[in-house]
């Protein structure tokens, strides 16, 4: 029996399979709005699409930066191929997060996701701070991950927004696997932690196991849900993009820190859950109460330095 008393989130990820180089954005927002009403189909209030989902992952391959942004980025969100998703979003009251590759009008480029709520409205806006890769051209490498290259850093920290009945923040793809970006988000109190993210099954700058790349992805998730009480949704893109494959296992995590809904495939695909976003507060006041057990005078080291640096005296 349902507690009706309890509050709760139709939490939805929608995975995508592989989008090619050849696939126009048009074809893209298609695949997004058929995956919209399906989540909406199954009661969900927000539902998560992945990192920079509206192209191919385009920092794998070397171009100019002209280039780059004339075939890649957005210059205003929505524009006319993505209008439709948001008209669809306000038509059956349903929110979604969006990652994209953004070119501000001042010209300055981002690795941007944005929250938008059941009207239609974007009520929030991040932009990727954790950028891998290299800015370089590594001939001898089986792809580029030029994220340093085409994007900026992000100039704003890890935002948290109240819509959708919910405290809701986001990050972007590497951002997972830093503890700081999810200890920055439950300091706002966040409930859920949205995502996308576009991983690479191959590693260019060592032989990692492919079974490892899942491995280290769900693990992070798990932790960070169950450190910092929250619900986590991650949202791939994945498979095969004109040869070059990308994980999936795309996940919906508890702050319980356990997987309670996950992608079982390499295309497009919805999963969703009831979210109780009260099952966080049983952690947040036994387990991880910052306001009694946090002891923030003795962590000065992780603000001070960047890298490794000599131990203590």
């Amino acid at each position: 029996m349902i507690d009706k008393g309890r509050r709760r989130l139709g939490l939805a990820v929608a995975q995508m399979g592989p989008v090619q180089l050849a696939d126009t954005r048009r074809d893209v927002v298609l695949r997004l709005l058929e995956m919209l009403r399906e989540a909406h189909g199954r009661k969900a209030d927000l539902v998560v699409f992945p990192e920079l989902a509206l192209t191919t992952f385009f920092p794998r391959y070397w171009m100019s930066q002209e280039e780059a942004q004339a075939r890649y980025f957005e210059t205003g969100m929505p524009g006319p191929d993505t209008q439709p998703l948001f008209d669809e979003a306000c038509k059956l009251g349903i929110g979604f997060y969006l990652g994209y590759a953004e070119l501000t009008p001042g010209g300055q480029p981002y690795n941007a996701s944005i929250l938008v709520d059941k009207t239609g409205g974007i009520v929030g806006k991040y932009r990727k701070i954790h950028l891998p890769g290299h800015d370089d051209h590594k001939l001898d490498a089986p792809f580029q991950h030029l994220e340093k290259k085409y994007f900026n850093v992000g100039d704003k920290t890890f935002g948290v927004w109240d819509t959708l009945g919910a405290r809701i923040g986001m990050c972007l793809c590497n951002d997972r696997r830093w503890p700081e970006t999810w200890r920055v988000m439950a300091l706002q109190s966040a409930e859920v932690v949205v995502l996308g993210y576009n991983t690479p099954s191959l590693n260019i700058h060592w032989p990692e196991p492919v079974h490892l790349r899942m491995h280290h992805h769900l693990v992070t998730l798990q932790a960070s849900a169950y450190q910092n009480c929250v619900w986590a949704a991650a949202a791939a893109k994945c498979g095969s993009e004109n040869g070059h494959h990308m994980i999936g296992g795309s996940v919906i995590v508890a702050p319980t820190g356990e997987i309670v809904a996950q992608a079982s495939t390499e295309g497009d695909e919805v999963i969703m859950v009831n979210a109780d976003l009260s099952l966080g507060d049983t952690f947040r006041k036994h387990v991880f109460d910052f306001a009694r057990h946090r002891r923030p005078e003795h962590y000065a080291l992780i603000v001070d330095r960047i890298g490794p640096g000599e131990p203590l005296r």
